[in-house]
């Protein structure tokens, strides 16, 4: 009887925001980091209940591409890395799986506008 498993997709992109989302504060800084490299001056960030119910982040950054908003939530996506050259990285954060890892943990608010 074998003991080792592949995982199914859903479990290993929980355990991979086990990684990322250890508590509210580490999902608010990987989005705040995401603000600053995107050259915002001007971040606001909103919580309900500590973070467990909402985290909110609106910013003057300079945005993105709608192609590259629809990859952005794609595991190991990250415009922080130009090249295959590691040691390239010159930015605030870089987990190019913060925000699939952020979106497998998270739940939508019945509240929330459908396109945000």
């Amino acid at each position: 009887m074998p003991v080792i498993r592949v995982l199914p997709p859903h479990l290993r992109d929980l355990i991979a925001a086990g990684e990322v989302c250890e508590r509210p504060a580490s999902v608010a800084k990987e989005l705040i980091e995401n603000s600053l490299d995107a050259g915002a001056e001007n971040i606001t960030v909103w919580a309900e209940a500590g973070g467990l119910s909402m985290i909110r982040i609106a910013d003057d950054g300079c945005g993105m591409e709608k192609e590259d908003a629809r990859l952005c939530f794609s595991r190991h996506a990250t415009s922080k890395l130009p090249t295959d050259d590691l040691t390239g990285i010159i930015t605030m954060g870089f987990r190019g799986e913060a925000l699939a890892a952020i979106s497998a943990v998270s739940k939508k608010r019945p509240d929330s506008p459908e396109d945000t």
